[in-house]
């Protein structure tokens, strides 16, 4: 999709001399290397910042358990949904190329709307969430620096984000007015190089605190319920409460098919068909962001114990070497950048798409050329482009600086999203397109764990929304 073309030709690619695909739009060229930075660049990041946090409340045995469960369930459930981007033919029938024209084409009516609204108030959220994790990041380069002045115990912790969210909010400013997703795959693959850098940042420490440490920390079933090691009690209801958010945190971590769709629709025609390649970089990028998470949360949680911070990075478990947390952090900010853009670019080309369909003829709509002064360069300007991306990103910073609380903030966006996008709608185009008979076996499966994953999605989000509260309260 280009933004770039006249309203008239955003649907057929008209008047352009550029090869075009069997929709008419301009040829894709993405491949699944390509899909594959895509969905790293969207799930690793800050949730993978909580994961130690995670184990901390459910323990050696069901936190990487948890984790190794969701990672199935993405994988069965993302292979379903990859089916759905053609209907009919897997090569040559029309294209899907969003989660909403699926959903119409396959079971059409109320569920069209519940399916669009569940996704657009998530990408918010995803955007929202995002921006404080990169605030938090940026932050905590300030203070490594501080601590590594003053000493450990000294005063150096910010009392406000607001600063650093603006500064995240004016970058995204600029990139948000990258045409589309396809036009993003360079950030991308720079964030996937970025994610891997502060993993194993983060990984080497843990181990390295481990061996300071003289062994292994933590227990079977995490936090225990009385007075902790920081002195601090630990009610039951405490206990029910973080252990459902840390439910949340892991579902986070996989958030990827509320994209899914978007980012198969970048992928070069077959044969092979897009869903094969999709399927294909679905499960190289989960089974890379799972070893990477299952490091993170298990070597975090043998160094730290049940009192690992809810961010690695950031919770100032550890202060030196200040300027290898620092490039961490860095790094970690680098990557939400693009996390951002692949989050939102399916928000703008819905708006952008509908407003030239609705008013071809608008000059708002439309592209015009600008003549820059003093030097006389003309360039194409599509105002609702410039102007709607840029008010989008400063009403999610807004949001953001009204609303920082990273770890409640990542495990309510990722209950409340993980089942309708990841297991509710995947499941049923499956049951409608293959015609799975009411009652059979396979029909009775695939509503369990539909069922199932509700069932975590509620209770996760219960104990994100009672850490929230929380927060407020303390403030």
């Amino acid at each position: 999709m280009s933004h770039n073309m006249a309203p008239a030709d955003m649907e057929t690619g008209a008047g352009s001399s550029k090869p075009v695909d069997d929709d008419g739009r301009p040829r894709r060229t993405g491949t699944a290397w390509t899909a594959s930075a895509h969905i790293i660049t969207t799930v690793l990041g800050s949730g993978v910042l909580s994961l130690a946090w995670g184990v901390a409340q459910l323990g050696w045995v069901a936190g990487p358990g948890v984790m190794t469960l969701f990672a199935a369930v993405i994988y069965y459930t993302s292979a379903l949904l990859a089916d759905c981007y053609r209907t009919g033919n897997p090569v040559s029938s029309p294209r899907n190329r969003t989660y909403m024209a699926a959903v119409r084409a396959t079971l059409g009516g109320s569920m069209v709307k519940l399916c669009g609204a569940v996704q657009f108030i998530n990408l918010v959220r995803f955007g929202i969430g995002i921006t404080i994790a990169a605030s938090v990041s940026m932050m905590a380069i300030k203070e490594a620096g501080c601590f590594h002045r003053k000493g450990h115990k000294a005063n150096c912790r910010s009392s406000s984000k607001s600063l650093y969210i603006a500064i995240y909010g004016i970058m995204e400013i600029f990139l948000s007015q990258i045409p589309g997703l396809e036009s993003v795959w360079w950030l991308s693959m720079l964030a996937t190089v970025m994610s891997c850098t502060y993993s194993i940042i983060g990984i080497s420490l843990c181990v390295a605190q481990s061996v300071a440490n003289g062994g292994i920390q933590g227990g079977l079933t995490g936090v225990a319920v009385g007075i902790n090691a920081a002195g601090k009690s630990v009610t039951v209801m405490d206990k029910v409460w973080r252990s459902l958010q840390a439910f949340g945190n892991m579902a986070f971590a996989y958030a990827f098919s509320i994209v899914l769709l978007e980012i198969q629709d970048t992928l070069k025609a077959g044969p092979p068909s897009e869903a094969k390649v999709m399927k294909k970089a679905t499960a190289v990028s989960v089974a890379v962001t799972t070893v990477i998470y299952l490091l993170c949360e298990c070597v975090g949680y043998a160094a730290f114990g049940n009192t690992a911070p809810d961010n690695i990075l950031t919770g100032f478990g550890f202060y030196e070497p200040f300027w290898l947390l620092d490039l961490a952090n860095a790094a970690v900010a680098v990557h939400l950048v693009g996390t951002y853009q692949v989050i939102t670019q399916p928000i703008f080309a819905y708006v952008e798409l509908r407003a030239a369909a609705a008013w071809p003829d608008n000059a708002f709509v439309g592209t015009m050329h600008v003549r820059l002064w003093p030097s006389g360069v003309h360039v194409a300007v599509c105002p609702l482009q410039l102007i709607g991306r840029t008010v989008y990103v400063c009403l999610t910073t807004g949001v953001a600086m009204a609303m920082p609380f990273f770890g409640s903030v990542v495990g309510l966006i990722g209950a409340v999203s993980f089942w309708p996008l990841t297991v509710y709608f995947p499941v049923s185009m499956y049951i409608v397109r293959r015609q799975v008979p009411r009652g059979r076996t396979r029909w009775l499966l695939l509503q369990a764990l539909s069922a199932v994953c509700l069932l975590v999605s509620v209770a996760a989000a219960a104990g994100s929304i009672a850490d929230v509260v929380a927060e407020f309260r303390r403030r």
